[in-house]
């Protein structure tokens, strides 16, 4: 016969669900190849000259070589680009890309267009293929030029590469850095919106990126699943308020700054310290647990201290603060953004932050309430369901982990 203290065999099973559940999906999203399920596209174009537009395009490298071997029907570029891509040789890479650079400049000018007042403007290549590298991917820059009619008060850009249709990602972002029609700034094109104009209103600008912001949150379930373990590990409403707050304020000053080219730091140890920091915080709500104990009498005590923060809680304050600088540098790869600093570039990662940060805080908003009802009526099954929804998040931030330091 089960107490009022421990929970019945129904719900412990109910817990071990949700931590089976949290691991399965982490383990779901995991990549299994170098670029996921997305991609980012990147695009910075200038005009020179009138009637000439150069668009330099960052294009995923193993995205590219599919992608144009299936459209363009080339397999022999497959071979050679598929190999120089397991061989991690950027040299080969290039050479690949130029050996069938007919083939590769055909898709890509299908699919990213140039018009000026309607007219479109016909792309040559310019230059040979440059090797880079975002995020731990290889990537190849892309250089064309485009002569387009005048006189052009306006441009439009259309971007569907690696669309949906072909099957391999889902969901591409093309990101514009732009100087064109003495107008200078940012857009974000995707499957909903996949043409930008120059003539485009503020509020345009300001949606796109609001809605880039909000997306890229909801579709990072590491960065959900440390704030779902900020929240079952906050017990009321001050310390998920002073959490949210130091994590919002860490990772906004990292991410403008990184953002804008000012701090630059590798990938290879950013994503695991962001894995590493879901199951550090995690942890710590276990680590609580464990040293209360889940007893009655100790729930009373939990529930009716002052509403204060502890030696610990300021602590755990300062571990979400460093975690939430590393994660704002997670959040600038995103958008990749390599144009010189200007107030229009700064605009629209402010913009991508508020959309960020109103998910955030919906999510908060949602899951924390529920949990906050749990604990008043039910103290004794509000611990075990806040322990059993950590420990799910910190074995997922540990096997994404050692996933991330071993690829």
């Amino acid at each position: 016969m089960p107490t009022r203290n421990r929970p019945s065999a129904l719900a412990r099973a109910a817990y071990a669900a949700i931590l089976l559940a949290v691991l399965g999906l982490a383990l779901g999203a995991a990549p299994a190849a170098a670029h996921g399920f997305s991609s980012t596209v990147y695009a910075d174009l200038t005009a020179p000259e009138r009637g000439h537009v150069r668009a330099e395009l960052g294009l995923e490298y193993d995205l590219l070589v599919v992608s144009t071997a299936d459209a363009e029907k080339d397999d022999a570029l497959f071979r050679e680009g598929t190999a120089a891509f397991d061989a991690r040789d950027t040299a080969r890479q290039a050479t690949a890309l130029t050996g069938h650079t007919r083939s590769v400049v055909g898709y890509v000018s299908k699919r990213f267009a140039v018009t000026a007042q309607g007219q479109a403007c016909k792309p040559s290549q310019a230059g040979g293929y440059t090797m880079t590298e975002r995020d731990g991917v290889p990537y190849a820059l892309l250089v064309l030029d485009y002569a387009c009619p005048e006189p052009a008060e306006a441009h439009e850009i259309r971007s569907t590469l690696f669309g949906d249709d072909e099957g391999y990602v889902r969901d591409t972002k093309t990101i514009l850095t732009y100087d064109l029609d003495l107008k200078s700034g940012s857009a974000a094109l995707d499957t909903q919106r996949p043409a930008f104009s120059t003539q485009q209103s503020w509020t345009e600008r300001f949606w796109d990126f609001f809605r880039l912001g909000a997306e890229h949150l909801l579709t990072g379930l590491d960065h959900i699943l440390f704030l779902l373990a900020l929240i079952a590990g906050s017990r009321r409403l001050r310390e998920i308020v002073l959490a949210a707050t130091s994590f919002t304020v860490a990772h906004s000053v990292t991410f403008v700054l990184a953002a804008l080219g000012l701090v630059k730091v590798p990938a290879s140890f950013v994503e695991p310290v962001i894995a590493l920091s879901i199951a550090v915080v995690a942890g710590w709500h276990l680590w609580r647990l464990r040293q209360r104990g889940l007893h009655a009498g100790e729930l009373d005590t939990i529930r009716n201290r002052h509403f204060s923060l502890d030696r610990a809680g300021w602590i755990r304050l300062g571990v979400v603060f460093c975690f939430g600088l590393v994660h704002g540098l997670g959040f600038a790869s995103a958008l990749g953004i390599d144009a010189a600093w200007s107030w229009q570039l700064l605009w629209s990662l402010l913009v991508f932050n508020v959309g960020l940060e109103a998910v955030q805080l919906s999510l908060i908003g949602l899951v924390f309430p529920v949990l906050a009802l749990l604990r008043r009526r039910r103290p004794t099954t509000a611990l075990w369901v806040t322990g059993a929804l950590s420990a799910g998040v910190a074995v997922a931030g540990l096997v994404w982990f050692v996933q991330r330091v071993t690829n």
